[in-house]
């Protein structure tokens, strides 16, 4: 009879513990969606897996050629954006987020063979700013650091 009491309280405490795991959780997605603002929202849901083409047209020949591809994610988040040259590919950025802030933890940006020159990696102020942008060869090796500064004048 003990033995089955000591099971039972046992998956009494594990259950408790999922609640608790799952209240943080709905806590921690609505702290974030609270820092968004409502208008970021709105154009979000506008953009909903939304792919926006530009094209350009040669005013003497009329030749017309893609210009710009940008692609928005079912969060309406920007997570590709490829410029295009008359010959064809000229860059392709990719846009990857953290999950816990919503903010642009990475891009990796592509040559016009596709083949990844740089990747860039964000870190943030409290504020939700930038603060650094670290920049990498794709081998991995840090090759420069930008720093943001946010000056305001009265």
């Amino acid at each position: 009879m003990k033995k089955k009491h000591y099971f039972c309280s046992r998956v009494l405490i594990v259950q408790t513990m999922k609640n608790v795991a799952l209240l943080i959780v709905l806590l921690c997605a609505s702290s974030l969606y609270a820092q968004i603002s409502p208008e970021t929202l709105a154009k979000r849901a506008k953009r909903k897996n939304l792919t926006v083409k530009e094209w350009n047209t040669d005013s003497k020949t009329k030749t017309r050629w893609l210009d710009h591809v940008t692609t928005y994610d079912a969060e309406g988040r920007k997570v590709e954006e490829i410029e295009y040259a008359t010959y064809g590919q000229r860059e392709r950025v990719t846009i990857e987020y953290d999950e816990t802030t919503g903010k642009v933890s990475k891009e990796v940006i592509y040559d016009d063979r596709d083949k990844p020159v740089r990747i860039r990696k964000y870190e943030y102020n409290e504020d939700g700013t930038k603060k650094k942008q670290y920049n990498y060869l794709p081998n991995g090796k840090l090759y420069s650091v930008k720093v943001f500064e946010y000056l305001f004048s009265d």
